[in-house]
């Protein structure tokens, strides 16, 4: 007459192991944020890292237990983005923007995928033991961040995306065994006995500082071969700064090497001279000097070269011997 209440006994047990050894395995995420820094597009940014860090919990099961994980790590367009665009991803400063990108790869050929399914996504296994008081497994993976060469008209300011809930999600699935190992879950969206997601929140930023390319170019003055200096030999020649866009500039030319107060003169090196003048206009009527809001020459930079043309001029004067002459004058801008 027991036999029954021991059968029923020794099924209960059986069915109540299983379930207590079914304990919730939970992952979280967590990303350090994309900073690239202050720089110009001229010398442009160095690239960058972040690193996303992972952890999976499962409670305790038995001193052989071990739980394996499959995850995966989706970053969208952020919330500065453009929609689901992803090739670039861009930040902004207001109405203006700076294009960058994410990748999987050092070598930025591989973008990181926006997708938590599918062939187009970014997935890692985890495998780690479970004893009787629960285990734990961790790992990170790497962020390789890069700001798209070649947007020399980016408007100076500090430029930032927000990436949080969708644009940065992670899912996985988890398979977890009373002894010894699971099979692995399909992938981190099927196959599970245990599955679940949450969000790593984190920044992308970059600083564009007003600048002006240091290596502009600069055209040299001359005025030929020349006879009698009894009149005016007129010439001109071309500076072309690049400076970021909306950034105002000045131009200053200082007196050169020769200079005598403020006449510039060309010397041929045995001590006879021959002034000359430069001028911000072609009428010849505004020498060009080097005091700022005074004598040089302003304008705005657009990020691309500007042409700003020196007008010279030799004056009428005493014809000194034939031979070469020259001067160096020095170009600063100011900015």
């Amino acid at each position: 007459m027991t036999a029954p209440y021991i059968k029923a006994a020794l099924l209960a047990a059986f069915i109540v192991l299983p379930t207590a050894a079914q304990a919730a395995t939970t992952c979280s995420a967590s990303m350090t944020n994309v900073n690239f820094g202050a720089s110009d597009p001229f010398t442009g940014w160095t690239g960058v890292t972040a690193t996303i860090n992972y952890q999976c919990n499962t409670a305790g099961l038995s001193l052989l237990a071990n739980a394996r994980v499959m995850l995966c790590f989706g970053i969208g367009s952020g919330d500065q983005g453009s929609g689901f665009t992803t090739v670039p991803r861009r930040m902004t400063s207001g109405a203006n923007e700076l294009r960058f990108n994410l990748y999987e790869d050092a070598g930025h050929s591989l973008v990181w995928p926006a997708a938590i399914s599918g062939s187009d996504r970014y997935e890692v296994a985890l495998q780690y033991s479970v004893p009787l008081l629960g285990g734990s497994g961790s790992g990170s993976v790497t962020v390789y961040g890069d700001i798209i060469s070649g947007q020399n008209t980016a408007i100076p300011g500090s430029y930032s995306n927000s990436f949080s809930g969708l644009d940065a999600f992670m899912v996985f699935q988890a398979n977890e065994r009373l002894l010894g190992t699971p099979g692995w879950p399909d992938d981190c969206s099927s196959g599970g006995s245990y599955s679940g997601g949450g969000s790593f929140p984190f920044t992308a930023s970059a600083t564009v500082d007003a600048s002006c390319n240091p290596s502009f170019s600069v055209q040299n003055i001359g005025f030929g071969t020349q006879g009698i200096l009894s009149s005016n030999i007129d010439t001109t020649a071309v500076i072309a700064p690049q400076c970021t866009n909306t950034t105002p500039y000045q131009i200053g030319l200082d007196n050169g090497q020769n200079a005598t107060g403020n006449t510039r003169r060309m010397h041929n090196g045995a001590g006879k001279y021959v002034s000359y003048e430069l001028y911000r206009d072609a009428a010849r009527s505004q020498r060009w000097g080097d005091t700022l809001n005074s004598d040089t020459l302003a304008d705005i930079g657009t990020g691309s070269a500007q042409a700003q043309s020196v007008y010279a001029r030799t004056a009428p004067q005493i014809t000194p011997p034939q031979g070469t002459y020259s001067d160096t004058v020095t170009v600063t801008i100011y900015y």
